[in-house]
């Protein structure tokens, strides 16, 4: 029962009561009776008037917590001219512009923090108290390659992406650096924050890529230029002393010299081996900007299957076409790319075995994609993440650079690309180019 109701009940009891009783002085007494009266009625308007005087200004209050209730904090209360009751109402306005304040405050804090969020260069996924992904800044999507709609509410136990697998191991306050399609890689960073009591997390990822293969190249340059500096110190003049004993002819006289003269071609032909060997390490370090002309797609394509036609026959591999009639216009370095491709197919030919298979080149105009696929044995999950690092390969005799050449052009270019097995029998080389 609401205290309003509890006062009016009491009052008109009391009165009832006092009506009852100045009944039974009417019989003896009439003056004391309509005295009585008179009292009565006075009772009765001053009952009245303490009712405004204190349960109005409640009204006022229940106004007011209507107001918190809805979260309204703008509502204030007027003096009623009563000191008790004005006591209580400048605390409740007091308290209510601090509320506005504060609720502004948060406000503000929370808009700047959403907008910190949003144009962060760092990616940023923020978990709910499920583990459930409840807000992706764009930077994250970018960096995933994904649209929202894929991960927003999604658990990180549920999604198949590379990344969030290795974020799924992390423990909060634990950073390390993932590299995913041999070629990008970010660091992640899953921490966590109290948010009403409970602990929820979020991870950061940072793109790493250019960083490391800016340092991975000064590193290798510089063992490059070394190597080449000491073998062609060693080459010359090696080379030079053979030569000349090559054409004494006073040194060959008769035959029985002859397989040492033999031996000295072999060591020359050696030597040339070597010092091509270190010209090609020398061009991955010295290339140049790309010169981008406006060139034709499908020319390029056309002319390094034809170049690698013969290696194709050996190996019993077929190329296939599926372009576009109508030119694709690029803008690219024309022998820069077309020594890309090279490597690309001549990799994908020797990745196919003595039974044979297809090569294929697909071109997607509406995505401006190239997808270079063979039918050769594949790339394991340990292959994977180093495929374009200096110096590996998969190869008895491989020297590790076609690879490393492949990916210093693509980003020459500014083209997004990666390497993968993505079934049996089937790796594809993806180039999205400009």
């Amino acid at each position: 029962m609401k205290l309003r109701t509890k006062y009016i009940l009491f009052v008109v009891i009391l009165h009832l009561l006092t009506l009852v009783l100045t009944y039974f002085i009417f019989s003896d007494n009439k003056i004391y009776f309509i005295a009585s009266e008179v009292v009565v009625i006075i009772s009765a308007v001053i009952a009245w008037q303490l009712y405004r005087q204190l349960i109005q200004p409640l009204k006022l209050l229940m106004q007011g917590v209507e107001a918190i209730k809805d979260k309204d904090f703008n509502v204030k209360l007027i003096s009623t001219g009563k000191h008790e009751v004005d006591e209580l109402i400048e605390v409740y306005n007091r308290m209510m512009d601090e509320l506005r304040k504060e609720r502004t405050m948060q406000e503000q804090q929370h808009f700047f923090l959403e907008k910190l969020i949003y144009t962060s260069p760092t990616g940023i996924i923020i978990l709910d108290y499920d583990n459930r992904i409840q807000q992706v800044n764009p930077k994250a999507l970018q960096l995933l390659s994904v649209s929202e709609e894929s991960l927003k509410g999604y658990s990180i136990d549920e999604l198949k992406h590379p990344l969030i697998q290795q974020i799924r191991e992390l423990q909060s306050g634990e950073t390390a650096v993932a590299r995913v399609d041999g070629v990008s890689s970010f660091k992640l960073q899953k921490s966590h924050f109290v948010d009403r009591g409970f602990s929820r997390h979020f991870i950061m990822i940072e793109d790493l890529t250019a960083e490391i293969l800016a340092a991975e190249k000064k590193v290798y340059g510089k063992v490059i230029r070394m190597m080449a500096h000491e073998v062609n110190n060693t080459i010359g003049p090696v080379n030079s002393i053979m030569q000349s004993a090559m054409h004494t002819d006073q040194l060959w006289e008769g035959h029985e010299f002859d397989v040492l003269k033999d031996a000295l071609q072999i060591a020359m032909d050696r030597n040339q081996n070597l010092n091509h060997f270190m010209r090609n390490f020398a061009d991955l370090v010295k290339l140049p900007p790309a010169n981008k002309q406006p060139i034709v797609l499908q020319k390029i394509i056309n002319s390094v299957a034809t170049l690698m036609s013969a290696k194709a026959r050996e190996n019993k591999v077929v190329f296939e076409m599926e372009l576009p009639a109508g030119d694709i216009h690029i803008h690219a370095d024309e022998q820069q790319l077309e020594q890309a491709f090279i490597n690309i197919v001549k990799n994908a030919v020797e990745a196919i075995n003595e039974a044979g298979g297809t090569v294929k080149f697909t071109v997607i105009p509406a995505k401006r994609l190239l997808v270079i696929t063979d039918t050769g044995k594949g790339i394991s999950a340990s292959e994977h993440a180093n495929l374009f690092s200096p110096f590996f390969s998969t190869k008895k005799d491989g020297q590790g650079i076609g690879l490393t050449l492949v990916r210093e052009i693509l980003i020459n270019h500014g083209f997004e690309f990666s390497l993968k097995t993505v079934a049996d029998k089937q790796t594809e080389f993806t180039i999205h180019y400009n």
